[in-house]
């Protein structure tokens, strides 16, 4: 059983991943996907050097972070050896830090307002870098949560594509803990489907069977392959 009440040791985190594969495998198979369609984003953030060692040893090379300056410590020492690592930058973004997450990421997955796509946008000319974006949508309207309201989400795509210049290739969420996701996933994909997007990050560690059903292309798993969070 994957562990899930404490931080895995490295020596698990192999066994771990093995399990997520797999699990994701049977989740495409018995839904007629191909497995090769959808991608695991391993959530790196809060994990100590020996995990991140221990995952990119066993063939993990797509991540997913909440904060830039937390990828920025644990990454930029480590770009030079991993010319196919891809980082995911999957938590909020404040535009006084788009310039650095453009220059760290290469796509995002957090664009939830029109302010953040003219930033995103201003950092990438300036630097002639130009990660892929993603639409996050807040499907449960929590004013706790980021996202673009699903109502609204359609303006925003347009305007990042075509005001902007954004390569927006899909839409990610969070649904509400408390409910069943597949009508958030489903929703989700409705949006994409309408606006001819193809990619969707959506499905954490308790939910990311579901999300294949629905369609997911990128699951976003932490706890089930590092255990319970390490807290900074």
């Amino acid at each position: 059983m994957t562990p899930t009440s404490s931080a895995s040791s490295p020596a698990s985190i192999a066994e771990n991943l093995a399990e997520v594969r797999a699990r994701i495998d049977a989740a495409c198979r018995a839904v007629g996907r191909d497995p090769a369609a959808v991608i695991l984003t391993a959530v790196s953030k809060t994990q100590p050097p020996e995990a991140i060692d221990a995952i990119l040893a066993a063939g993990q090379r797509v991540f997913g972070e909440n904060r830039v300056q937390e990828a920025q410590e644990r990454w930029i020492g480590r770009l030079p050896g991993l010319n196919d690592l891809e980082l995911r930058l999957i938590g909020p973004l404040q535009t006084n830090k788009a310039e650095d997450a453009v220059a760290l990421f290469d796509v995002i997955e957090a664009l939830d307002r029109e302010k953040l796509a003219r930033a995103l946008a201003e950092a990438a000319q300036k630097l002639s870098r130009a990660p892929r974006v993603l639409v996050q949508v807040n499907t449960g309207a929590e004013p706790q949560k980021a996202g673009v309201l699903a109502e609204d989400a359609d303006a925003l795509i347009r305007a990042a594509r075509d005001t902007y210049g954004l390569t927006v290739e899909g839409l990610m969420c969070i649904p509400p803990a408390d409910q069943d996701a597949a009508p958030h996933f489903s929703l989700l994909k409705q949006i994409a489907d309408r606006n001819g997007l193809s990619v969707l990050s959506m499905g954490m560690s308790g939910d990311y069977e579901t999300a294949i059903r629905c369609g997911a292309t990128h699951v976003r798993v932490g706890t089930a392959l590092f255990g319970e969070r390490n807290r900074p």
